[in-house]
């Protein structure tokens, strides 16, 4: 089945490196595979010297099932049993063979831990998908901040909406989603608006106002910011440029100040480089198209001036057509933006 999984996808024209990095294998073990399609592997030949008997195995079992230790954690059992000085195995061997029997379930009327999931969205346009996080910035006295709320839309890049304030309150950010859905006509039931779990955004004022304009909220799971990838990268952005003050802000229409130039600069003259290097505010209205169309046409007439010194096709200069959040990472792949 692997190897007609490789096959095919070598047909469709993927490198069968690429196909075997996809499905965790390497190349040199596909080819020792297709000289040799059986397998030869023999197996151990002794039984390892401490295996548990096949009687001890089934006392495991039938001590674990009695009506004194059938409601107890292999864990309780074994502690029971060696304050009557018995030992019949570890609690690690009567999981195991519990396991084996299907037995092992939980007890009592506990349910069983839910893993959270990953949250995961995919824009194909503005507006669709919003992140938002909050920073500190250095204030003039010691051991205070000041808190830079910062939205942006992660199909474009675009900052979209902004403040510097002494509090972190979600009263604060609700009234800056408000007016950033204002300024960007967000339409009820299109946007999702994606943050930590931070207590102002998960704050009841923030989650109404959400309501009240269909906006779906979503969040982080707990202790992975990872999980908010394009906000923390927009902050790294921010905090390294090298117009970043080296000293705190004098106050805070002196921070206000500084994060309006960045926006500006970062909105209309950064070139994106996940963007194939357009600004923010050229790709979130479109006009990014138009732009790399051009940059095609100059780099095709640049190897028709000069073939001879291009060894494949021209630069594609595209732009992605989707952007995901918290993309599905396959094994042995690094995971991209497409």
């Amino acid at each position: 089945m692997m190897l007609a999984f490789v096959d095919a996808a070598v047909a469709e024209g993927v490198t069968a490196d690429t196909a075997c990095n996809f499905l965790g294998l390497t190349l040199r073990s596909v080819q020792r595979w297709r000289r040799k399609p059986e397998d030869c592997r023999a197996g151990p030949k002794t039984s390892p010297p401490n295996q548990l008997t096949r009687a001890e195995r089934r006392r495991i079992v039938k001590v674990a099932t009695s009506r004194e230790y059938r409601e107890l954690p292999p864990e309780q059992i074994v502690a029971r049993l060696a304050d009557k000085d018995e030992y019949v195995a570890s609690a690690s061997s009567f999981r195991r063979e519990l396991k084996k029997k299907g037995l092992l379930t939980r007890r009592g009327r506990a349910k069983a831990p839910k893993g959270t999931k990953t949250a995961r969205h995919v824009a194909t346009g503005p507006r669709q998908v919003w992140t938002w996080d909050i920073t500190y910035l250095n204030a003039a006295r010691r051991g205070e901040f000041y808190r830079l709320y910062l939205v942006v839309d992660i199909w474009s890049r675009k900052i979209v909406g902004w403040r510097v304030e002494e509090d972190e309150l979600s009263e604060l950010a609700s009234k800056m989603l408000q007016a950033a859905c204002e300024r960007e006509g967000v339409d009820p039931g299109e946007l999702v608006f994606h943050a930590d779990n931070g207590a102002a955004m998960r704050g009841s004022t923030l989650l109404a106002q959400m309501r009240s304009l269909g906006i779906m909220p979503s969040f982080t799971r707990p202790g992975t910011p990872s999980e908010n990838a394009f906000s923390e990268s927009l902050f790294r952005t921010l905090k390294y440029r090298p117009s970043y003050p080296q000293r705190p802000f004098a106050s805070l229409e002196d921070a206000r100040r500084w994060v309006a130039s960045f926006v500006a600069w970062y909105n209309s003259e950064h070139l994106h480089s996940a963007l194939s290097y357009v600004t923010p505010e050229d790709r979130h209205e479109g006009l990014d198209k138009d732009i790399l169309a051009r940059r095609r046409e100059v780099y095709r007439r640049a190897k028709a001036r000069h073939p001879e010194r291009w060894s494949g096709d021209i630069r594609k200069w595209e732009s992605p057509l989707t952007v995901k959040l918290n993309p599905i990472k396959h094994k042995g792949h690094k995971a991209a933006i497409t």
